[in-house]
């Protein structure tokens, strides 16, 4: 199978870590003989230094002729510092998610019993932890009218939901709930919110239409601490795009570490894969950055094209290095290995040239050369 693949590289971590997503899949295109080409573009802070945009239109126009899209980081420490900057690396990603129409953000919470100990959270808490969060992405506050007073002493922020955009999420939240354990809770501010009563309004309505799935309601702060005092309640979460952000990232904690988690963003064209950690501009460049989470977002981009056996060996590579502790600086201070040691193990273990016995005493600290 062929596919054209869109690589924004980004900011600060995300060439180091998109790399080794590439190296992934170019193993994968090896052992399953696919063919994946890729066009490399530029957003964020690169491309504002580069072309004085966050987001150049020729970066648009290839992703929209590719099949899907892999996306490192965005963000830089001289833009984030300085609120008065009027182009903003950030810019560039709301832009991309709007021109393409990428509505649902997918981010799967799963965690992995080799790095419990590294949780907040207590392991017998964190047991069975399985679930998804649907994430509107282009509506709410965050793309609303914006107002500052001429004397800078008023701000508002409109947060607006139509029925649609409430609806074409809805439906395919309710559709991956039906795949899974068949509950979706939908996260809301009803008891506050007009938007949040629309919300539950047409969820209800939508909810007509799967009977097969049992339906709840949690108001979003009740569901901050449901998170922590019981994850595994949850299969699938719906929400709207401010209290998405919020809770998908409290959600990542849970696995130990936020390289962990990836996420797709999905619309009415081209899809986007992307890890949910930022740019960690202080890691850029040193090779220590965990790769993990841009790799589990190569897999969805896998299950995306249908290549469910492929997406599925790139998880149990990425199963296999983190039960023989084969990790990044952010899980093992001392006795780390490499962003690139990393992506080359799971490379191999896809490739199968990593016997099944080997053990972790065989590999050199922090060099891929198995002995």
């Amino acid at each position: 199978m062929k596919k054209k693949i869109a690589v924004i590289e980004g900011d600060g971590i995300g060439p180091e870590v998109t790399k080794q997503s590439i190296n992934v899949l170019n193993a994968i295109a090896g052992a399953f003989d696919h063919e994946f080409t890729y066009q490399y573009c530029l957003m964020g802070a690169d491309a504002i230094d580069k072309t004085g945009s966050p987001l150049p239109d020729e970066t648009v126009a290839v992703c929209l002729e590719s099949d899907a899209i892999l996306f490192g980081a965005i963000g830089h420490p001289k833009y984030d510092n300085d609120p008065t900057a009027k182009v903003r690396p950030e810019q560039g990603l709301l832009k991309l998610r709007k021109s393409l129409q990428l509505y649902a953000n997918i981010r799967p919470v799963t965690t992995y019993t080799a790095l419990q100990h590294l949780s907040p959270l207590k392991s017998k808490s964190l047991e069975g932890v399985d679930f998804v969060i649907f994430r509107e992405l282009t509506g709410g506050i965050y793309f609303g009218k914006k107002e500052l007073s001429e004397d800078g002493t008023r701000a508002s922020d409109d947060c607006v939901y139509t029925r649609a955009e409430i609806e074409r999420i809805a439906v395919p939240a309710f559709q991956y709930a039906q795949k899974r354990r068949k509950k979706l809770t939908l996260v809301d501010k009803a008891n506050v919110l007009e938007t949040s009563r629309l919300w539950r309004k047409v969820v209800q309505e939508t909810a007509a239409q799967f009977p097969d799935v049992a339906v709840d309601y949690m108001f979003v702060d009740n569901a901050a601490m449901q998170i922590i005092l019981n994850p595994k309640q949850f299969d699938v979460i719906l929400t709207e795009n401010m209290f998405g952000d919020i809770i998908s990232d409290e959600a990542s904690v849970l696995s130990g570490s936020l390289g962990l988690l990836p996420s797709a963003s999905v619309g009415s064209a081209v899809a986007l894969f992307e890890p949910i950690h930022g740019s960690y501009p202080q890691a850029a460049g040193k090779d220590i950055a965990n790769p993990l989470g841009s790799i589990l977002s190569a897999a969805m981009l896998l299950d995306h094209f249908e290549m469910k056996e492929e997406a599925n060996l790139v998880r149990e590579a990425v199963n296999w290095t983190l039960q023989n502790a084969f990790v990044t600086k952010d899980i093992d201070p001392v006795n780390f290995y490499f962003t690139s040691t990393i992506g080359e193990l799971i490379s191999d273990y896809v490739s199968g040239k990593i016997p099944g016995s080997v053990k972790k005493e065989n590999i050199e600290l922090r060099k891929s050369t198995i002995i």
